[in-house]
């Protein structure tokens, strides 16, 4: 019986769209059924009281320099397309918001596609309204069904639940992973998932 893999990600996280690309690749290996939850990562923050590390490490510029060290080297061992985003920090929430409508309208895999690709690898200023829906179009997404789903009582709503389960669960930030009730954060820690979800499944 395999196990379920759960990512907790926001497009606002740049180390979530680095796992996003390999994420695929380790639930093949492992046989885990991989789960994508969208949650709002400055909802995660105001609940918990943490930061973005730019803030909370301000005063540790070492800490900020090897965090971006160890970004590159991920980026290199991994051969990804990744481009930091000339606009960041951005506001997600509409995004986000998208990412619950996609799941409703049955086109989420590409919306996530969309979404990180235009965050992470051909970076736009994605809280533009404007600029979000015309990627949507652009890759053939329905950009207008998404662009009214997004106002939704039950699309906020969803994005609002699944960020405070998320924090009730022990998320404190993005990426998250969680396997049953076994929780990981940061992609740095993603071998040790891959090796919690193979001796499962030896068991």
């Amino acid at each position: 019986m395999s196990q379920t893999l759960e990512f907790i990600f926001d497009f606002a996280s740049p180390n979530a769209y680095l796992s996003h690309k390999v994420l695929p690749a380790l639930a093949q290996r492992t046989g885990a059924e991989l789960v994508y939850t969208p949650c709002l990562l400055g909802g995660i923050f105001k609940a918990t009281g943490n930061q973005a590390p730019m803030l909370a490490f301000a005063g540790v510029p070492s800490k900020l320099q090897y965090g971006l060290l160890e970004m590159r080297r991920f980026v290199a061992r991994h051969q990804l397309p990744f481009q930091m985003n000339p606009h960041f920090p951005l506001n997600t929430l509409l995004l986000m918001r998208g990412a619950v409508a996609a799941q409703e309208l049955g086109c989420f895999e590409d919306y996530v596609d969309t979404m990180f690709h235009f965050m992470w690898e051909a970076p736009r200023k994605m809280d533009d309204p404007q600029v979000w829906q015309q990627s949507l179009a652009e890759r053939g997404l329905p950009a207008e069904q998404l662009a009214a789903a997004v106002q939704t009582d039950s699309v906020k709503q969803t994005l609002v639940t699944n960020t405070s389960s998320a924090v009730e669960r022990g998320a404190f930030g993005i990426p998250t992973f969680f396997v049953g009730n076994e929780m990981w954060f940061g992609k740095e820690y993603l071998n040790d998932v891959e090796a919690y979800l193979t001796q499962g499944a030896r068991q």
